[in-house]
């Protein structure tokens, strides 16, 4: 079964990071990586830009609302997202145990047939 692993931090905390920590970041999702595919489990995954960066657009009765930066103003951002495959969710709990983030969620995906 696939499930994303959706990545959440504090932004902020990101940008004031230093370059050693930068690197140790890396470094430990490099890790990461390597044990998922090292399992048969790692199907992909990426960093996202800061929210500062989104673009939402919102269908509505006068047409299409665009709005530039977050959705919604919270501490934690969407920042990156592995897609692995796991034979449960208790093996998709184990692969984001292991994550170097602080905050994962993890949520399957939905295959459609046909």
């Amino acid at each position: 079964m696939k499930y994303a692993l959706l990545l959440y931090g504090n932004e902020k905390a990101g940008a004031s990071a230093t370059e050693e920590q930068i690197k140790e970041a890396y470094a430990a999702h490099g890790r990461f990586t390597e044990m998922l595919t090292e399992r048969g489990a790692y199907l992909g995954g990426e960093a996202l830009d800061f929210s500062s960066a989104a673009v939402t657009l919102r269908e509505g009765a006068g047409g299409t609302l665009r709005t530039d930066g977050p959705y919604a103003e919270t501490v934690e951002h969407l920042g990156g997202f592995y897609l692995v495959e796991a034979r449960d969710l208790d093996e998709a709990i184990e692969f984001a145990t292991a994550c170097p983030e602080e905050i994962v969620e993890i949520r399957p995906v939905v295959e459609y047939q046909g």
